[in-house]
């Protein structure tokens, strides 16, 4: 079995490569990543040398390194996680998010479609659903839910779910699509909420809080994440929407106070900023399909993961300071350098 992994440079991408090496050692796994700002290869040194492991610096939009790769390789499995992201960026350059996230999803699949690829997953967002209430903590997040975007960002995963789905119905192509929650666990970007907390934290430097923290989130730990895509694309029906959420949701500002005492440190680094331009106020997932059809619950509560995740900042300052002082960007050329 062959499966290319996009975006596997990045936070969950790389986590499920390193899932899929270990929990199935006769796989060939093919990374395929872009090293945007994002995408980091010295996250990825650990299984360089793995025989069943190969590593592709190329773009998902370009089409010709797209289709020669699936030339070489004859995937069995394409497993997208390549995406622009951070919704701060969408709302300053919305352009890049369409280009990569719509227009290399098509790339993909249409690729998928010549070398008849046995399942195409998309890694999407709950952020396609919009937001919650608040005061309303009996509602939750389906797959049937309808999709209501607040960002450049979540418009273009919603743009790229239903081109999924229409490949799907026009085509044949065999795929099916995750909404994850917020995900957290080692290799996060240390420009998202909980890896910049710690970081800052650890350097005794202001904590910034969009609004007034009460803003709430379904966490999900990374490898819980990485577990259901691996059922999904072994088990799950084709043509399906599953989402998968950690029944873990917390408050902003209550995950920020937490580091703080976790890390002994005083809540007077606090800083409360300017609010995120259309800032969805809750997300919470239903993730029953998901249980009832493959068997998937989360299996680590945030109370837990959280600890584990702090360990692993304080156990790898190498690798986020070498990202806050910008040499992690070198580090392909060092690593090619020598190869």
């Amino acid at each position: 079995m062959t499966i290319i992994v996009t975006g596997g440079a990045g936070f969950i991408g790389s986590n499920f490569v390193f899932h899929m090496l270990s929990r199935y050692p006769d796989y060939r796994v093919v990374c395929l990543d872009k090293l945007t700002y994002a995408g980091n290869l010295s996250t990825l040194k650990g299984v360089m040398d793995n025989p069943n492991f190969r590593f592709v610096k190329a773009d998902i939009c370009d089409r010709e390194a797209v289709f020669q790769l699936f030339e070489e390789e004859k995937p069995d499995i394409v497993v997208n996680f390549a995406a622009e992201s951070h919704v701060d960026r969408s709302i300053e350059d919305p352009g890049i998010f369409l280009r990569t996230n719509i227009l290399g999803t098509q790339t993909l699949m249409d690729a998928c479609c010549r070398y008849g690829v046995t399942r195409y997953h998309q890694v999407s967002t709950d952020e396609v659903y919009g937001d919650l209430p608040l005061d309303r903590p009996d509602l939750f997040f389906t797959e049937t839910t309808p999709i209501h975007t607040s960002s450049p960002y979540s418009a273009s995963k919603a743009s790229a779910d239903l081109l999924v789905l229409a490949y799907h119905r026009t085509y044949g192509l065999p795929v099916s699509i995750s909404r994850c929650s917020n995900n957290y666990g080692p290799y996060h970007f240390p420009e998202k909420l909980i890896p910049l907390m710690i970081a800052n934290c650890l350097n005794d430097k202001p904590l910034p809080v969009y609004g007034d923290g009460l803003n709430v989130r379904d966490w999900l730990y990374v490898e819980d994440h990485c577990k259901a895509i691996d059922l999904i694309i072994h088990k799950g029906r084709v043509g399906e929407v599953y989402n998968i959420g950690g029944h873990n949701e917390m408050r902003n500002i209550d995950i920020v106070r937490l580091i703080c005492k976790a890390l002994n440190k005083p809540e007077s680094l606090i800083t409360y900023v300017a609010d995120r331009k259309g800032h969805d106020m809750r997300y919470a997932i239903d993730p029953t399909k998901i249980h009832n059809e493959l068997g998937w619950l989360p299996e680590t509560m945030f109370k837990d993961g959280i600890v584990k995740t702090i360990q692993w900042y304080l156990d790898h300052r190498e690798w986020w300071e070498e990202i806050i002082s910008g040499e992690y960007r070198n580090y392909y050329e060092k690593m090619y350098t020598n190869r």
